[in-house]
């Protein structure tokens, strides 16, 4: 493992040098913004009169069309959904200077070849552990969210030590950024995401609220004990794992904890995590997805409807409405 700091920063690397961030989104504001800040000549790719544009332009930063914002720029972060990425390159690779880096947040396109940078680029992986809001947060109190950094082509030699000059430029070099490979990145990002911080964890939330609600409890109820009260456990486990988790629950829960934890995740469910992440590792997933994206993703909305139909929608709304500190913490 090899974990880099603020100290093994290349003072000679970017240097002078401008950078574009195509796209504005949760990344691209927070990287964009955090670049400025660090004193980094920062441009940004968008389409002339979208909203992004005002957006980025009223931050106080200079905007250009894609293909016009690379010319001259010594690296390019494409940090646009994953799925617009292929395009945004293929707008922009003519305009890219020789010898230029290329910069992903994620290594999907890279990784599934959904991208081919051409040979002179270095292209390279800085991958925030967490989402762009707190990206920005953590940098402007000082502290920084940990990267993961990655190099998949080093055409110029440059490529990890530009590579850690944006990360520091972000902040991320304040918490740690640790080596990664893009494969091992995309692959361990996509199962956490479908295994357990997303699909995981919401649909375990949802269970516990339909068993409850079907047993005859009232929905409220189900709901602050499912949803509501899981923010408390995921923070404890956030700052401390597992021992401070168990250190500010009480005996009665510890013991529910240990005994009934393992009967809802059981060997089943790994087993189907197992299929989880070897649909990620061959590349079903992804094809899968693809796919869904070129034909219209008519099922990706069917699901994604059925899932914010769920009546614990409408409870959390109304429970919600009464606490509107919830909103303003955003």
């Amino acid at each position: 493992m090899r974990i880099y700091g603020e100290k093994d920063v290349s003072k000679k690397a970017l240097k002078g040098a401008t950078i574009a961030v195509i796209g504005y989104g949760s990344q691209g504001r927070a990287h964009a913004l955090n670049l400025k800040d660090s004193g980094f000549d920062v441009v940004v790719g968008l389409r002339k009169g979208g909203a992004s544009a005002k957006k980025a332009k009223k931050d106080g930063l200079k905007v250009l069309e894609p293909a016009a914002a690379v010319k001259g720029a010594a690296l390019v972060a494409i940090l646009t959904p994953d799925t617009s990425q292929p395009a945004v390159y293929a707008e922009i690779k003519d305009a890219l200077g020789k010898n230029a880096t290329l910069l992903f947040a994620h290594g999907f396109n890279i990784h599934f070849k959904q991208i081919k940078p051409r040979k002179d680029l270095d292209v390279v992986l800085i991958a925030p552990k967490g989402p762009g809001d707190l990206v920005r947060r953590q940098y402007q109190q000082g502290r920084g969210v940990p990267c993961l950094i990655a190099v998949a082509q080093d055409a110029t030699g440059k490529g990890k030590a530009n590579a850690l000059a944006y990360a520091h430029g972000i902040g991320g070099t304040r918490g740690g950024v640790l080596e990664t490979t893009f494969a091992e990145e995309t692959e361990t990002d996509l199962f956490g995401e479908q295994a357990v911080l997303c699909g995981g964890a919401t649909e375990l939330v949802l269970k516990g609220f339909e068993v409850l609600v079907e047993a005859g409890y009232q929905p409220e109820v189900a709901y602050y004990e499912c949803l509501h009260e899981l923010k408390l456990i995921v923070d404890l486990l956030h700052e401390g794992g597992v021992a401070k988790m168990h250190q500010f629950i009480s005996e009665t829960a510890k013991w529910g904890d240990l005994l009934s934890g393992p009967r809802v995740i059981n060997r089943k469910v790994k087993t189907e995590m197992e299929g989880v992440l070897k649909d990620i590792q061959t590349g079903k997933f992804a094809r899968v997805w693809i796919r869904e994206n070129k034909t219209g993703k008519k099922k990706y909305t069917k699901l994604l409807n059925k899932d914010l139909a769920h009546p614990i929608e409408k409870v959390g709304r109304e429970l919600r409405a009464r606490m509107p500190w919830l909103e303003q913490a955003r």
